[in-house]
């Protein structure tokens, strides 16, 4: 359709179009650019109404939301606006629902969908429509059918032409009416198209309602439901396509409900247990007691913390068969949103490049468009066997990608793939697929040979130092001191897989490293990644994984792009979290790897608050979250008004409140001035060139702040404020990788808010914690995912050594957060962190405090038992029926967790275990370095802890690696053991009468050791034998013991020895 460079206007759901005296140089090329709006609930475009307005349902915020989306809403929904709650009002010619007839008659609008122009300009704002004047008044266009001309229609019947006297040649909303000076013929009726709207039966309006069916399917895809639902006009006319991508599935009541009330019942005999300990003191072991109760009230503080995060527990479900009806329609270009992948790694030669070339396969090989998935591997090691083995990934990707997409086999990481136990031709039909399988096997194979021979050629450095293929001297040789490398294997033109295809990119890159700067380990690693991406991709979302978490679901990018590309309710979400799940960990589960209790309970609790805390792998981020910007706020339904009083009465307040609510409004524009972010507003051709405006071209002033925040990196600060994403096609990859290599510079950072509002965190070890407090301290929510298939899947360490240097290394970053100024007990208040989510952070952060009373409230057992003393009183029947509700609610309240968390009672059983393994040694360490560390600057260096597995089953369980967290608690163990035999001993000598006392502390002290047995059973290793060096701890805890033995000496009566006249004359 040529339109003579003219604005065009008109309805789309009457097929006229009006002419407007516009630019020559403007063209319309579309009804989305027409009315530049698309609705929110079902992403078509909005259409006109009758008198060539744009169709406004709500005229107090002007959400954008479609006609036939308004009308199942007033019809099916809640008849409210989804942005601002305002009860949506009638509009002239739709049927009336209940509620209607409680509204005047002004509210039966007239204008049909008309509003305010102003607001209207205001809701599609991204819609720059270029008019200007001048134009041929004579110039006519007649009736147009979807952009074709209806050679029916006769010149009589030609659509209105508003000649350029009437003054609205730039007007995006024509006014319609016509010029006294310039009058028009009147339009002719069409009996095809308007028997309906002059009501000549119910016949013709049937007959074109199926017409608007049948091209509603054409152009959606509709899924129709089997039977004649459709024809009822009080059904719903929405398709699979519009639906939401997901929903909540909250806990069943008949499950959570009592759960609910035993908490509330906890606390209520938690109160009452308390005020008898404290009202019943032990006066002759005062001391005791004392320590006992102090113990016992954290306890009950860290349990508080703990449980109340987990009252309103959800479940999720997704829709992917939604997702891909609303963006992947056939015949065009996916409409899915690119993803970058971000994968760190450190030392090879202790995360073994074998295992990170799974990860990077399992990622080029995922179910998501290929010109969509880029993959950026961080180096922070800068070793040249990783850069090798990278390359040799690259060159198998070729024929491992296809074969994947092919067979759609699972997983995607040839690894694990190949020693699955499984019928691998379970649902395979295809006639190719054992040879093809059984070829790609043998090159697999063939590649992990090649991979093992770089293993072990880098296990001796040469003295000059690793060089290049062409002779050159490798960059990073020297690792502390390198600079910034950047390598694209895959991703530009002809590279191509064996099949033809395009493959997803895949990009090295090191940082560069100098003497005298502070790189902030993986988080400042992770934010050079960040800006890398952004300068060569700048994908709007983030997946973030850990070299050993290989992609176990090749459909879980699109899980969480049900949540993130959700009109509805996707804005708001920062990133999606899903569970972490293991390989190679023993059927029970030792030392409570697999962590079920946490991320089958608690991250189901914190889901239905504000969402899961991130875990620092198998997260998928919101680009714009991670740039510190602010969660979208909702507007607010206008308050309650007194109206119905007189004016008078409420004057003084009425002034007060004014005032304050000015001052308030002041201060919120000043916050929201200098905290928003400029969009990209202007897309040209497409979105093929986006360029950065705020209303016109952006001031000097706003460019010097941006770069004072995000860098001195032009490229990089013009891409951090596109919400959608994308780089410019004009700019070459030479200038974008010279400038990829200009934001990995060791000073990039200086002087600007990178690790302190943008980006990873920095101030703790465990930057993921705080990465994540700070995205809900802006408002944001996050949501945990959790498919039916795993989506990732890692490796742990399963022997005791490995595992507990990983719990020290997490509860070291808890002490760095507790002692900064991010700590959540006293920071981000007034933000949009929620109270029961704030709960769980501040527990995230005490729990390593914890270690000081557990240990003392441990070894309270043996002293007891050593002592013949108690901490609790002569127990009366009231305390013994307090004690047994006590220990009842404790285990009735786990079994109910395990109920509806879906966790069995090993899981539940090893967790408690290890929660008492792991305070009493590493988070004890932990406690003592972190207040070295930040109080007296001595910093402790960690190793990576090892990702390898030895040869035979679960091998390296049985290794036994002396460490000095294995003191405390063997000490505990000992003296437990010793207070029991002891105990026992004292008992048998005195008599029948001290057994009775003697049970209380047996119980304690058998508590203890019963916690502590995965602890024993790991000292021991595979074969029963203890190692010497638990030997010799042994002997010197024992002596010590023996000596404080001696010195006690229970045998003896406490009064004295006893002496008595034997009535022998021993004089004579």
């Amino acid at each position: 359709m040529n339109t003579g460079g003219r604005l065009i206007a008109g309805s789309h759901n009457r097929n006229e179009f009006v002419l407007i005296n516009a630019d020559e140089n403007a063209r319309i090329r579309s009804l989305q650019e027409l009315s530049g709006q698309t609705c929110q609930i079902c992403g078509d475009d909005i259409e006109l109404s009758v008198n060539g307005e744009l169709f406004v349902a709500c005229n107090e915020c002007a959400f954008p939301v479609c006609r036939p989306c308004y009308e199942y809403e007033r019809r099916e929904g809640n008849q409210a606006c989804p942005q601002c709650k305002t009860r949506y009002k009638r509009i002239k010619g739709i049927p009336r629902v209940q509620g209607d007839d409680e509204e005047d008659d002004d509210d039966d609008l007239d204008h049909d969908g008309m509003m305010d122009p102003e607001l209207v300009a205001e809701a599609a704002l991204s819609s720059r429509l270029n008019t200007g004047r001048g134009g041929s008044p004579g110039s006519q266009i007649p009736l147009l059918t979807y952009g074709d001309e209806d050679d029916d229609m006769y010149s009589d019947r030609h659509a209105l032409i508003l000649p350029p006297s009437t003054g609205y040649g730039n007007r995006v909303h024509p006014a319609p009416f016509t010029d006294s000076y310039a009058p028009s013929q009147a339009r002719s009726m069409v009996p095809q198209k308007d028997i309906a709207e002059y009501g000549y039966g119910s016949v013709a309006w049937k007959d074109r309602m199926e017409v608007w069916k049948k091209r509603q399917a054409e152009k959606l895809h509709v899924i129709k439901h089997d039977g004649d639902e459709l024809d009822d006009p009080d059904m719903p006319m929405m398709d699979e396509g519009r639906q939401p991508l997901s929903r909540k599935l909250p806990i069943r009541s008949s499950r959570i409900n009592p759960y609910r009330m035993l908490i509330l019942c906890r606390l209520a005999i938690l109160c009452l247990f308390f005020h008898y300990r404290i009202l019943h003191p032990v006066n002759d072991a005062y001391g005791l007691w004392l320590t006992s109760v102090i113990c016992e009230i954290w306890f009950a503080v860290s349990w508080i913390l703990d449980q109340f995060p987990k009252w309103y527990p959800i479940q999720r479900e997704t829709y992917l068969d939604r997702l891909s009806l609303r963006y992947e329609k056939e015949g065009k270009p996916s409409g899915l949103a690119p993803v970058d992948v971000f994968v760190s790694t450190v030392d090879p030669l202790k995360e073994p490049p074998l295992i990170t070339a799974n990860t990077v396969l399992s990622i080029l090989a995922v179910d998501y468009p290929v010109d969509k998935v880029a993959c950026y591997v961080s180096d922070d090691g800068a070793a040249m066997l990783t850069f090798e083995a990278l390359s040799d990934t690259a060159e198998f990707a070729r024929k491992w990608v296809p074969f994947c997409k092919k067979f759609s086999i699972e997983p995607r990481a040839p690894e694990w793939y190949f020693c699955q136990k499984m019928d691998y031709l379970k649902n395979k039909v295809h006639p190719s697929f054992v040879r093809e399988r059984r070829a790609m096997k043998r090159d697999y194979e063939e590649f992990k040979v090649k991979i093992n021979a770089l293993v072990a050629t880098a296990q001796k450095v040469p003295e000059e130092g690793w060089t290049m293929q062409d002779g050159t001297p490798w960059p990073g040789n020297n690792v502390r001191d390198h600079p910034g490398m950047i390598q694209v294997f895959l991703g530009h033109s002809g590279v191509r897989d064996t099949d033809g295809n395009e493959l997803p990119r895949l990009v090295y890159v090191s940082r560069e490293k100098r003497p005298g700067f502070d790189h902030h380990k993986k988080a400042g690693a992770m934010n050079s990644l960040i800006r890398v991406s952004a300068v060569l991709s700048n994908a709007p979302y983030l997946l973030n994984v850990d070299c050993d978490h290989y992609i176990n679901n090749s459909k879980a990018i699109r899980e969480a792009m049900c949540f993130m590309m959700d009109p509805q309710s996707g804005k708001k979400v920062c990133y999606v979290q899903f569970p972490q799940r293991f390989d190679g960990i023993d059927r029970h589960d030792r030392y409570s790897n697999r962590n079920v209790v946490f991320f089958d309970i608690n991250m189901k609790g914190l889901d239905g608050i504000q969402g899961p805390i991130y875990v620092g792998t198998g997260c998928v981020f919101r680009r714009q979250a991670l740039y510190g910007f602010d969660a979208p706020k909702k507007k607010k339904p206008p308050g309650k008004t007194c109206n119905c009083w007189p004016k008078w009465c409420c004057l003084c307040c009425g002034l007060r409140k004014k005032g304050k609510t000015k001052a308030k409004d002041n201060k919120t524009n000043l916050k929201d001035t200098t905290s928003t972010q400029i969009h990209a507003v202007e897309n040209i051709q497409e979105g093929a060139i986006v360029a950065v405006s705020n209303v016109g071209k952006r001031s000097e002033a706003n460019q010097l702040k941006l770069e004072k925040k995000f860098g001195q990196s032009p490229v990089f600060v013009a891409s951090a404020v596109m919400q959608e994403g994308g780089v410019p096609r004009n700019a070459s990859p030479a200038c974008l990788l010279r400038e990829a290599i200009q934001v990995i510079s060791c000073g990039y950072e200086d002087k600007t808010e990178w690790g302190k509002e943008i980006g990873w965190i920095y101030g703790s070890v465990t930057e993921d914690i705080l990465t994540g407090f700070k995205m809900h301290c802006h408002g944001w929510r996050s949501v945990y995912c959790m498919p039916k298939r795993p989506a990732f899947k890692g490796s742990a360490p399963i022997n005791l050594s490995d595992r507990l240097h990983q719990v020290l290394r997490w509860a070291l970053g808890s002490v760095e957060i507790f002692l900064s100024r991010h700590c959540p007990i006293w920071y981000g208040y007034g933000g949009g962190l929620k109270w029961l989510e704030r709960f769980s952070y501040i527990n995230s952060v005490v729990y390593p405090w914890t270690s000081l009373p557990l240990i003392v409230y441990c070894s309270l057992p043996a002293v007891c038992l050593l002592t013949g003393k108690f901490i609790v009183p002569e127990i009366s029947n009231y305390a013994g029926i307090l004690f047994m509700l006590m220990f009842m609610s404790i285990a009735v309240t786990g079994i109910l967790e395990m109920q509806w968390g879906g966790v069995g009672i090993d899981d539940w059983w090893r967790n408690e275990q290890f929660w008492v393994i792991g305070g009493a040694s590493s988070h004890l360490f932990a406690l003592f370095q972190g207040l070295l560390k930040v109080l007296a600057g001595v910093d402790t260096n960690f190793t990576v802890t090892s990702k390898a597995a030895d040869d035979g089953a679960f091998s390296e369980l049985y290794i036994f690696k002396w460490t000095t967290l294995l003191i405390p608690p063997t000490t505990l163990l000992i003296i437990n053991i010793i207070g029991v035999i002891v105990g026992v001993s004292d008992a048998i000598s005195n008599g029948y009468d001290s057994w009775g006392p003697l049970f209380g502390r047996l119980f304690f002290a058998l508590w203890v050791i019963v916690h502590l047995y995965p602890f024993l059973k790991g000292m021991l290793g595979k074969q029963d034998r203890m190692p010497t060096i638990i030997v010799v701890w042994s002997i010197l805890l024992a002596s010590i013991l023996t000596l404080l033995w001696v010195r006690v000496n229970p045998f003896v009566a406490k009064g004295g020895p006893v002496l008595e006249i034997c009535g022998l004359s021993c004089g004579n």
